[in-house]
């Protein structure tokens, strides 16, 4: 089975429950909440939508689409009823100026440089004038171990490094914080065991699973405490970059 659709298959298992999933979604809605100030949206649009799983609450905001490129991911979420059509990110299949907020979780990462500048370019071209992105990116160099293999990841971000990249596509930045700050001592202890001992180099999906109860339940509510720390600030470090923007 190709690497990215068994990543996919492990992420539809996992995704509605993992505290991983639900730490991501609440972020990306405290960032969205405080720039919309209630206000809806026409059409947006979820840029390498996976399963296609964000879909469920970007339609609360408005009219939400997804492009996905993988069979199963398109497979996963049309049998969820999801709004979601075969594209690539690097071409959007959308008419310039028609959308009102772009996303992309967890792409870009993994996009060879000339499909990065692409992507972010196409999500400028289908914005209207002052339309947003949100982006969410993994961070730190320092992080990189066995589960980027399985990612296919090819880069991870610092705050200056997404800055550039955004600013170059022609936005200007909003909002930029980390997120999952509380997991990060526990992620660079394992991904430095990975890259010592050679694991690195070996896709697992181990990252993807469902903890026990008892632990997925405590780092959900260690999250939670952090998404409400991130409605009054930006929070320093953590596994994950998010980025809000605006088309100028």
């Amino acid at each position: 089975m190709d690497p990215m659709d068994a990543m996919l298959e492990a992420t539809a298992r996992a995704e509605d429950a993992h505290f991983w999933f639900k730490g991501l979604r609440r972020s990306a809605r405290i960032m969205l909440d405080a720039a919309l100030e209630g206000r809806r949206l026409g059409h947006i649009v979820d840029c390498g939508a996976g399963t296609g799983r964000n879909l469920d609450w970007l339609r609360e905001y408005g009219l939400a689409i997804g492009i996905e490129r993988s069979p199963t991911g398109l497979a996963v979420a049309r049998a969820r009823g999801r709004l979601i059509v075969q594209g690539t990110v690097a071409a959007l299949p959308l008419a310039s100026s028609t959308v009102d907020l772009a996303t992309s979780f967890d792409v870009l990462y993994c996009l060879p440089d000339a499909d990065e500048r692409a992507a972010l370019a196409e999500m400028a071209r289908v914005l209207r004038p002052g339309g947003l992105a949100l982006v969410n990116v993994a961070a730190l160099d320092m992080l990189h171990g066995a589960h980027s293999t399985l990612t296919r990841e090819l880069r991870r971000y610092s705050r200056a490094r997404l800055r550039n990249r955004l600013e170059g596509a022609g936005f200007t930045i909003d909002r930029m914080s980390f997120t999952n700050c509380s997991t990060f001592p526990a992620t660079l202890a394992v991904r430095a065991f990975d890259r010592w001992s050679g694991r690195a180099g070996q896709a697992s999906d181990a990252d993807l699973r469902v903890p026990s109860a008892p632990i997925n339940l405590t780092l959900d509510l260690a999250l939670a405490a952090e998404a409400q720390l991130m409605r009054y600030i930006n929070l320093p470090v953590g596994t994950s970059l998010m980025c809000l923007a605006h088309k100028a």
